[in-house]
């Protein structure tokens, strides 16, 4: 049986950001990396945004591979069970791996739809490869032809505007009354469904799928409000849910993901948990958080490879998040939460503008940068700060 001082479940940004952590902290120790898929970590936002404006792929691999840093590479591999107090790891190919301290960087397993086994949980690196060959087989940036694309949040929206830009015909299906509705305002919201109209796109909102059909490489899908749409594959954007399955097997916490410490150690203390699966403690309050975003996943990896590696650094970070939507962009720091109280400032319509997410006490919680660049580094001097305003309007 082959014993590392440390093992990561997992092949993603966070369980790259741990390979670096550990390196920083620790030069010698043994490390494994395990991962379901057949490719090094990668930039997982690129599957959705810069890979279809032309950008390289070999620019989506964080790095290829880790033998410089004294990695030992499982892909192609799944962890079938975590014996926590014998420090074991059995793997699907049956053997066993020993390890002395253990991540769990698993990530999350997209939602599908029952009425549709046939729609492409976008999510991996295969499933782009997969979807480009549906639409622009020869990888020109030509695509032709049409898509479903079901979900308004982050990947369907994003996927929406990709596959248009490349010339396929794109019909959007979502309950809600607008685009990003979970994060943007009501207003903001409603204008990206105009918005995605004007540049082509078919938009059914608070619509959902009834029916589906397919006939080969024809999917026909019929809405509650008797739509109908087609194309040669229907993408889905529904979400996911953290992949626990491991970590509840193996007698750890559970909530709405594996529940860690700040130092994201999980109930067992030789095993920690980052990225998409870590439910962790809210630097900017009380409760606890679960974030689904690049930057969370490589900034808790790396701390919690450091952690491992025994630096005792506890994760204080706020959450981060972009997009690219056609030729509009957003940067958003600390909690953004439309359903609370905000302060919205516009210029130019809905092209432009700053919204300041407050506790309705004052307290800045968090800003969304529509269009406005170079100013996240202020935003979050400002959330940090504490300080309470009657009004934030004009701070950025």
């Amino acid at each position: 049986m082959k014993r590392y001082r440390y093992a990561i479940v997992g092949g993603g940004l966070a369980g790259d950001g741990a390979v670096q952590g550990i390196r920083e902290v620790d030069r010698e120790g043994s490390i494994a990396l395990l991962s379901e898929e057949r490719f090094p970590p990668y930039k997982r936002p690129h599957l959705s945004k810069a890979l279809w404006k032309g950008g390289p792929l070999e620019r989506t691999f964080t790095r290829h591979g880790y033998r410089d840093l004294g990695v030992e590479e499982f892909y192609g591999v799944r962890v079938e069970a975590i014996l926590p107090e014998e420090k074991k790891i059995q793997l699907s190919t049956g053997e066993e791996l020993s390890y002395e301290k253990l991540l769990l960087a698993t990530g999350g397993e997209p939602r599908r739809l029952d009425i549709l086994p046939q729609g492409i949980p976008y999510r991996t690196l295969s499933d782009y490869l997969y979807t480009r060959s549906l639409f622009d087989p020869k990888f020109s940036g030509k695509g032709e032809g049409q898509a479903v694309v079901l979900g308004a949040g982050f990947i369907g929206a994003e996927m929406a505007a990709a596959l248009t830009m490349i010339g396929v015909k794109v019909t959007m299906i979502f309950p809600e009354t607008g685009i990003m509705e979970r994060v943007f305002p009501p207003e903001l919201s409603r204008f990206l469904v105009d918005y995605y109209r004007e540049k082509g796109v078919t938009v059914l909102a608070e619509d959902t799928v009834k029916e589906a059909h397919s006939h080969g490489d024809h999917l026909h899908v019929r809405t509650a409000r008797g739509e109908e749409a087609q194309g040669q594959a229907a993408i889905l954007g529904l979400g996911i849910r953290p992949r626990v399955e491991l970590g509840e097997k193996a007698g750890l916490k559970v909530e709405d993901g594996l529940v860690v410490d700040e130092y994201l150690r999980t109930s067992h203390p030789d095993i920690y948990a980052a990225g998409d699966v870590a439910f962790y403690p809210d630097p900017q309050g009380k409760g606890r958080l679960r974030v689904e975003h690049e930057d969370n996943a490589k900034r808790q990896g790396k701390l919690a490879g450091r952690n491992m590696a025994g630096a005792g650094e506890p994760y204080r970070a706020l959450p981060f998040f972009y997009s690219d939507l056609f030729d509009l962009g957003f940067e958003a720091v600390g909690h953004i939460d439309p359903r609370g109280p905000f302060e919205a400032e516009w210029q130019d319509g809905y092209r432009k503008g700053v919204i300041y997410y407050h506790d309705g006490e004052g307290t800045l919680k968090g800003v969304l940068l529509w269009n406005v660049w170079d100013a996240v580094e202020k935003a979050e001097r400002l959330i940090r700060s504490g300080e309470k305003k009657t009004s934030w309007k004009g701070s950025i």
